[in-house]
């Protein structure tokens, strides 16, 4: 039950105008024993209207989202609306704050504890008040990833199947209202299914958006300005800001992750010299990369092959890998592509 949550705020999200402050997760330490955790949130409503939920920090090294919900915060004023939009631009506030995929206090992974537990970890606390609260506020979830320290990522936004085949048209709506230049479409059988924001949210029955901005924990200016450019269209689609200025979309490919052989993983340790880039087309059986063991020459060069054909979404950005790091994930169109 959401009075169940241990998490509070003095966010009033009845309350008209821009209320900026922040979630107070409890967490007792030795250096404060009735310590709690600051989550920036930004509450802005202005009358009857829908609501939207804009998250980015899922993951804390992923920062396109970051610096563009923390600009959007800045700009909106509430006179502006027809609604109201929530902002958590860093939602795992301690694997932001230490630059961290998963949190530092409890080595949770958020995007991979949803719906959550009220007395759990500090982790499993955070996606518990999202699932509790903010979500039964939200007609529209948008949920900004990147490919933080470990992938670098082609610009895309995704999509899960919907119940029925108009809430998966509804999806797919706003997917190319979005405007990334790839729409990945998943069944929800990759990543971490059932227990990722988007899931829970669909769930509910909100539609959710997620994106893929850039990766190895840098700031792509492309993946930022598309967060932003990208959730202002969607905002003003749904009439949430009615005039906003938006620029127009490019054309979205509609793609597919196909099956598990999509992915290409490091069959041994060593450092990674990758053979293709992100954005490249591949056929099944072609060079991937070379794994060279730090040994040196003493030991064979280990070549790994592409198990099928399609576009390479997204690359390992370390060189140095173990057995069962992901080199790369392919997708594949859901219809024939006009090139």
């Amino acid at each position: 039950m959401a009075n169940d949550t241990r998490i509070w705020t003095d966010v009033d999200f009845d309350k008209d105008g821009k209320q900026i402050s922040c979630l107070r997760l409890p967490f007792s330490s030795d250096r404060s024993a009735y310590g709690t955790v600051p989550i920036p949130i930004v509450c802005i409503r202005n009358g009857v209207g829908p609501t939207a939920l804009l998250v980015a920090g899922n993951h804390g090294d992923e920062y396109e989202g970051q610096v563009a919900l923390s600009k959007l915060a800045r700009q909106l004023d509430a006179g502006e609306l027809r609604g109201r939009i929530i902002i958590l631009p860093a939602l795992n506030y301690p694997a932001v704050d230490a630059g961290r995929r998963v949190s530092p206090l409890d080595q949770g992974n958020l995007n991979r504890m949803f719906p959550g537990d009220a007395n759990g970890t500090p982790t499993e606390m955070i996606a518990h008040y999202v699932s509790e609260v903010l979500l039964p506020l939200a007609d529209i979830v948008i949920d900004l990833h990147s490919g933080g320290a470990s992938l670098l990522y082609l610009p895309c936004c995704l999509i899960r199947v919907g119940k029925t085949a108009a809430e998966t048209a509804r999806l797919v709506e706003l997917m190319h209202v979005f405007g990334a230049p790839i729409g990945s479409i998943s069944d929800g059988s990759g990543g971490g299914g059932a227990t990722t924001l988007s899931a829970t949210a669909q769930a509910l029955g909100i539609p959710a958006l997620t994106t893929e901005l850039g990766g190895g924990a840098s700031l792509s200016r492309a993946g930022e300005k598309l967060a932003r450019a990208g959730v202002l269209r969607v905002l003003k689609h749904l009439g949430i800001l009615p005039d906003a200025i938006v620029e127009q979309a490019g054309p979205t490919r509609s793609m597919r992750v196909d099956g598990r052989h999509a992915f290409t993983y490091a069959p041994v340790r060593g450092i990674f010299e990758p053979a293709v880039a992100v954005g490249d087309e591949v056929e099944a059986g072609d060079l991937a990369g070379t794994i060279h063991p730090i040994a040196g020459p003493s030991e064979p060069a280990r070549s790994v092959q592409f198990a099928q054909s399609g576009l390479v979404a997204c690359q390992r950005a370390p060189a140095l890998t173990e057995p069962g790091d992901c080199l790369f994930k392919l997708v594949i169109d859901t219809a024939p592509h006009m090139s």
